[in-house]
């Protein structure tokens, strides 16, 4: 079906040319002068090629029809990260450059939504906030208030954040998907 350029968000999947392309960041972009544009970088799933593209926002993209559902993580192999369906067991292998930056979050059990194409996965979706440990950080400094200094954490699935300087090792904190950015600390 086809969309208006400017709808586009990251996630989505665009048939170009009979290829299907996943957009990895969609930016509008307002010049004092001139057309609006709107900038899309996109990966093509067949193999992976990046590629950038420019269209006038009003201009019209056809857009693949993808089905999102979710999916619950199991376990990471050779072959890739394995994934059930809650509703029909079926389990599909995802590979590794589909998963990219979110492998490190996956936690065995967790929910996730994976979008497919005829049965091909194309992108996951990870829940906006998670909580970890922070295994190692700096001691908390005595006397410091919680000003709008940061200081670096280690967290227990590998990501480095920051944190602010009254968090210990060994707090529980929630942490941002998106980003790797702390949010506050853990309620449980």
């Amino acid at each position: 079906m086809k969309v208006i350029a400017s709808t586009l968000r990251k996630g989505n999947v665009v048939d170009k040319d009979g290829k299907l392309y996943v957009i990895l960041t969609a930016e509008n972009i307002h010049p004092g002068k001139g057309t609006p544009v709107t900038q899309l970088d996109m990966r093509r799933i067949t193999d992976g090629v990046k590629v950038s593209e420019r269209y006038r926002t009003t201009e019209q993209v056809e857009r693949a029809f993808v089905e999102d559902r979710d999916h619950t993580f199991l376990y990471q192999d050779g072959e890739g990260y394995h994934f059930m369906n809650p509703e029909s067991y079926e389990q599909i292998a995802v590979p590794a450059d589909v998963i990219g930056d979110a492998a490190p979050y996956l936690q065995e059990g967790m929910t996730v939504s994976l979008s497919t194409h005829n049965g091909v996965p194309l992108t996951i979706e990870l829940p906006q906030r998670m909580t970890f440990e922070i295994v190692e950080t700096e001691p908390v400094t005595k006397g410091q208030t919680a000003s709008s200094s940061y200081k670096p954490a280690l967290l227990s699935n590998g990501i480095k954040t920051s944190v602010p300087p009254h968090v210990s090792t060994g707090t529980r904190v929630v942490i941002m998907t998106a980003d790797g950015s702390y949010v506050e600390r853990a309620k449980d």
